[in-house]
């Protein structure tokens, strides 16, 4: 793959020499579409860290070309899983004997795959339903080698629009976060403090950890139900003032996570999170959890502050103290005044129809009429890298939710919790 797309690199700027600027344009966006449908096709058919990578880059619209960043997306659909096979090897390895000796009922086919690991639902020896997350084997080993390749490739042809410094910063935290997720005895003990945190939120509902059942490669966890994101609707009993008050939940869930626990469940996929219609939500996969340091929420805080009050100088100092502006450049408050109100948008004094948002459309619009020397003074910072894919994502959720309502309050009121 890296060989096909440096050749196609190196013959878009051979055949650049001979084009008009409008042409050379053309050519270039077909260019990044096709490397996207290339790097896509490629990685979808792997697993581990460099698929892991793709699908956090397929979100990164700020670092990727449009065209590639868009191709990327098909990496957020779940993977295809792996042999049983394979799965009772590594399971009966991390547990230290056959399958049937810690469970009466096991299925063999997994109740949902990933990129470095697959779920499978089973029923412990003590008659409890649960679910069993195995990791695949070999992932942790390739960690390193599929970095560097999936990094080579994004540099290919400077596709990449941040500076090297940034991008290493990027890198390091996203290799850091898969470490992390790696390790399931961690992430049993991210379950815990979750549950801890959450212990007086009756509407909120996470797993119990099967410790005797589990280790650094296997986890199994209480089987929590619930009805996933693309069948919640009315005529599953799940009316608009339901709708509404779920987004409300899952918001002071999500903020008070960042501004109280400084810990935040930051993986936003959809498959993440189920609901209930008594108004619960059940929280998945506690393996992408990101520790905050106090220092960042405060910064994290002043940006939110400084851009609901309109206070530019504040935000732009903020912007460069956390390193999502770069410092050898001005930025003048026109930018600011352009862009703000417009991300702003749902979390007015007023109800927001996430139904009807075209939040999305409007970024990317708005991205076309900014000149591209005045978008190169950003860049993505490493340290709001998992939270800005949080907020990002549950943009996604409260949408296909269909929320609408008023956020403004409630994102005031974390504020003040805050301090």
């Amino acid at each position: 793959m890296t060989t096909s797309i440096a050749t196609r690199v190196a013959s878009h700027q051979v055949k650049g020499l001979f084009q008009s600027e409008q042409d050379r344009a053309t050519s270039r966006e077909a260019l990044m579409r096709h490397i996207g449908q290339e790097v896509a096709a490629t990685l979808g058919q792997m697993k581990g860290a460099v698929m892991k990578v793709g699908q956090i880059a397929s979100q990164m619209q700020d670092v990727l070309p449009r065209e590639i960043s868009e191709q990327l997306a098909v990496l957020q659909n779940a993977s295809a899983p792996m042999p049983f096979h394979v799965i009772r090897r590594q399971l009966e390895k991390e547990l230290g004997g056959p399958v049937g000796d810690y469970f009466q009922m096991f299925d063999e086919a997994p109740f949902a795959a990933a990129s470095i690991g697959q779920v499978h639902r089973a029923t412990t020896l003590a008659g409890d339903d649960v679910v069993v997350k195995i990791q695949y084997p070999a992932v942790k080993a390739s960690i390193d080698s599929d970095m560097k390749h999936l990094k080579r490739i994004l540099k290919l042809g400077s596709l990449l629009r941040v500076d090297e410094r940034a991008l290493d910063a990027v890198f390091k935290e996203i290799r850091a976060q898969l470490e992390e997720e790696l390790d399931y005895l961690r992430e049993a003990d991210n379950v815990r403090l979750f549950q801890a945190f959450h212990a007086e939120d009756d509407d909120v509902v996470i797993p119990t950890v099967f410790a005797d059942l589990s280790g650094a490669t296997v986890l199994t966890l209480s089987f929590e139900d619930g009805v996933p994101l693309e069948n919640v609707s009315d005529a599953n009993g799940f009316d608009q003032a339901l709708r509404n008050r779920l987004g409300e939940r899952l918001f002071d869930i999500i903020g008070r996570q960042i501004f109280e626990l400084r810990t935040v469940h930051c993986d936003p996929h959809p498959g993440n999170f189920a609901f209930r219609t008594d108004g619960s939500i059940v929280l998945y996969d506690f393996g992408a959890v990101k520790r905050l340091p106090k220092e960042d929420v405060r910064l994290m805080a002043t940006l939110v502050r400084a851009s609901l009050d309109g206070d530019w100088r504040a935000l732009d100092r903020a912007l460069l103290a956390i390193g999502a502006r770069r410092s050898d450049s001005e930025v003048s408050d026109r930018l600011y005044q352009a862009w703000v109100p417009l991300l702003l948008k749902a979390f007015a004094e007023t109800p927001f129809d996430f139904a009807q948002a075209s939040l999305h459309q409007d970024v990317v619009q708005q991205a076309r009429r900014t000149p591209l020397e005045e978008m190169l003074k950003f860049q993505p910072s490493s340290r709001t890298l998992l939270v800005q894919r949080v907020v990002g994502g549950h943009y996604w959720t409260m949408k296909n939710l269909g929320v609408a309502t008023a956020f403004r309050p409630r994102l005031e009121k974390l504020l003040t919790r805050a301090g």
